[in-house]
């Protein structure tokens, strides 16, 4: 195990320095530069996808059985009155009894963004509200006054009502499934651009015989997990790189902001300061550890498709699946992302090479950690198993003395049956 081991790191540390030790790595560096387009591109599709989501918000009232068809028909007159913008969000009206759940709960039920929540009486109702003043709770309040209002012979007493804001979990389901959206976008970027590099690697040395001499000296295997950890190393270096200029420049853009300026930007910082459901630092967190895995993944299917090349046209040819596979995977996650309490996105969740950008996705918008170690686990497996059927592959189809594809056999590889063919000369 031990010798297994570090015949890896020796090549994966081999192909680490053949990439970085050469001065056209600093053009692949400076690669992002052109995919800024890519990234405005995103940024739009997360912007529509919280735009989609933000229909689905609503509000609540939870009131006595006589007051609900009052309710209903001011809700309806004020409506009317009101026009774009200004018009407010759906109001879903409940009944009040010993069954009717808490309004806390109300509030952060998933499925649906819950901006106000208004029960007891009518006359000093209790409005909780996801953002403190907020002009969903000031019409509920409306709401309420304008019942009794109509109610009333003669003046009425001003509705008193007692807001309460929710603090904890505040973060709109609009905003999470953006955050969530982001990171599948940002994984399958980093994949898009660095994964591929794997095909034609392998091409390259299957080319010039280099692979068969190292598959003559150290197991196969070792040497595809080398290659896979070298060029993971490589996509280490490349996002730590691009993040210490983006710090940077983020600390030089923070000293020179004019005060007034910030003032003025208050809002929109606002706006921005959202929180996944399990917490920026888990977030981020756990979102590397699924682009690792998403890298492995695919890099594993992309070594073993580029084992079967043997020219610069067939990598060539093999660019195109490559590249459909990917905005598969992407599109799949992305859906997931937009529904993640659907059929859809549990698939997603377990088929494996979307797994990562799904699993990404839901951090975004799910609290619990445990479910995570189980993906990662899962993902493990696959890559091992990836590894393992392109090695057989590999050696059936190109270091086999046969033309036999029955990569179930072990088969003998050239070098090895050389140097047993001599033996046996050479004894005769």
């Amino acid at each position: 195990m031990n010798a297994f081991l570090k015949n890896m790191l020796v090549i994966a540390r081999r192909d680490f320095l053949a990439i970085v030790a050469t001065p056209t790595f600093l053009l692949f560096l400076l690669a992002p530069l052109f995919m800024v387009g890519m990234g405005a591109v995103g940024g739009l599709g997360a912007s529509q996808l919280a735009d989609s989501a933000r229909g689905k918000g609503r509000i609540v009232a939870i009131v006595d059985a006589a007051d609900v068809d009052p309710l209903r028909q001011a809700d309806a007159r004020l409506r009317g009155a009101l026009s774009g913008s200004e018009r407010p969000l759906m109001l879903d009206v409940r009944t009040a009894g010993p069954g009717a759940p808490d309004p806390l709960v109300i509030a952060r039920e998933k499925g649906s963004d819950t901006y106000a929540v208004l029960s007891g009486p009518l006359a000093a109702p209790r409005i909780i509200e996801r953002n403190e003043g907020s002009t969903s709770g000031r019409y509920l309040a409306l709401l309420a006054a304008d019942v009794l209002r109509d109610r009333a012979a003669g003046p009425v007493a001003p509705v008193e009502p007692r807001f309460e804001a929710i603090t904890s979990g505040g973060t709109s389901i609009a905003a999470q499934q953006s955050l969530g959206f982001g990171a599948v976008f940002a994984i399958f970027l980093m994949t898009l651009l660095l994964a591929g590099q794997t095909v034609s690697s392998m091409a390259e040395e299957k080319g010039n015989k280099v692979i068969e001499i190292l598959a003559a000296a150290v197991p196969l295997e070792s040497v595809f997990l080398g290659k896979l950890l070298g060029m993971l190393g490589v996509a280490v270096l490349f996002i730590a790189f691009w993040s210490l200029i983006a710090i940077g420049g983020g600390f030089v853009a923070a000293t020179q902001i004019d005060p007034a300026a910030a003032a003025a930007a208050g809002k929109s910082a606002a706006a921005l300061a959202v929180a996944p459901a399990s917490g920026w630092a888990f977030f981020v967190g756990i979102s590397v550890c699924y682009f690792v895995m998403a890298f492995l993944l695919l890099g594993a299917v992309f070594l073993g498709i580029g084992a079967q090349a043997s020219t610069v046209r067939e990598i060539q040819m093999l660019s195109l699946p490559i590249t459909i596979f990917q905005v598969g995977m992407f599109s799949l996650s992305a859906a997931a992302a937009s529904a993640p309490d659907s059929g859809l996105a549990r698939f997603a969740q377990i088929f494996p090479f979307s797994s990562p950008f799904a699993m990404a996705a839901r951090a975004a918008t799910d609290a619990t950690h445990s479910v995570h170690l189980l993906a990662l686990g899962w993902q493990a497996i696959w890559v091992a198993a990836v590894v393992y059927l392109s090695v057989r592959l590999f050696r059936a189809g190109v270091l086999s003395s046969g033309s036999s594809w029955k990569f179930w056999k072990r088969t003998r590889p050239v070098a090895a049956a050389a140097a047993a063919a001599a033996e046996t000369a050479s004894h005769h």
